[in-house]
């Protein structure tokens, strides 16, 4: 019965992905993935991404995100297929457990950044300079028991907002993915704490049925 159940899920899944209107502009635009309009429209609707900054881009794999930052700073180089390639005017640098395909202009770092040997990596990328931006599309592997997700979800939020009191400058931005559902508030407050302006943001990109949304942090308060 389950195994019905769960083809039946899949198969709906698949319909869905392969009728999703993001999915198909993905492909038309050169995407490696839809959630590069997820932070195409936080960007959009709080400019957060300008040419000349330095970006770190956490969870980067399969690298949408650091494609869309990588257009932000080339934007008259965009070639065929909507491919950026050209000038680089800013610093992008990705970060993930997995293996992510070269991106033109972006330096990948594969590795956990709790590590020493990885944080000192990232020291090195960014050149004793702070990040304008810190961008996390980080997720668990979720097991579906929901007390143990949301640990999970917390934990991996936690680090990001770390991550930046570490290596933000002081009026800079973190862009974190949460799902919504129990100790969705506590980050909400953490995020709070943390930054001066906090946002919540669902973007039209992310699935209505996902619990999926965006917390934004500008401005880090200072540690008392």
């Amino acid at each position: 019965m389950t195994k019905v159940k769960s083809k039946k899920v899949n198969r709906a899944w698949l319909h869905d992905h392969l009728n999703d209107p993001y999915v198909k502009l993905a492909q038309k635009e050169g995407y490696r993935a839809r959630a590069a309009y997820k932070l195409k429209e936080i960007d959009e609707a709080l400019k957060l991404v300008r040419p000349g900054q330095t970006v770190v881009d956490l969870g980067s794999a399969p690298g949408a995100w650091s494609q869309y930052l990588r257009r932000r700073f080339a934007p008259k180089e965009a070639g065929v297929g909507g491919a950026a390639s050209g000038e680089l005017n800013g610093r992008i640098v990705a970060l993930d457990l997995l293996p992510m395909e070269p991106i033109e202009g972006v330096l990948f770092l594969q590795g956990d950044f709790r590590e020493e040997a990885v944080a000192s990596q990232v020291a090195e990328a960014l050149q004793g300079q702070p990040a304008d931006l810190v961008v996390s599309d980080m997720a668990p592997n979720l097991s579906g028991i929901e007390s143990a997700d949301s640990a999970r979800i917390a934990h991996l939020v936690e680090l990001s907002v770390e991550f930046a009191q570490t290596h933000l400058r002081p009026d800079g931005a973190l862009v974190c993915k949460v799902f919504h559902g129990p100790g969705y508030s506590q980050l909400v407050e953490l995020f709070k704490k943390t930054f001066r302006v906090v946002k919540p943001i669902k973007p039209k990109a992310s699935r209505d049925r996902s619990s999926e949304t965006f917390l934004v942090g500008m401005g880090l308060k200072k540690s008392s």
